[in-house]
């Protein structure tokens, strides 16, 4: 298991645990990442990444990609 900001490009990635507070956890929840659900890094641009998750395309910062554990 590792952070989501060490997943390589391009790698499909099996999500298995959200960290964080309880607000962050609900956030991230309703962008479309959920405890087995798939995420995939499409690129990184100044420490902030793009995913793809239930097919949509969703920037995040570097710090909440942290609290993904894939």
């Amino acid at each position: 298991m590792m952070p989501l900001t060490m997943a390589k490009t391009g790698e499909k990635n099996h999500i298995k645990k959200i960290g964080g507070k309880e607000e962050v956890k609900k956030f991230l929840e309703h962008l479309g990442f959920v405890v087995g659900g798939d995420v995939t890094v499409i690129s990184e641009m100044a420490g902030n990444l793009i995913v793809n998750v239930k097919d949509s395309r969703i920037a995040i910062s570097r710090e909440m990609a942290s609290k993904i554990i894939v």
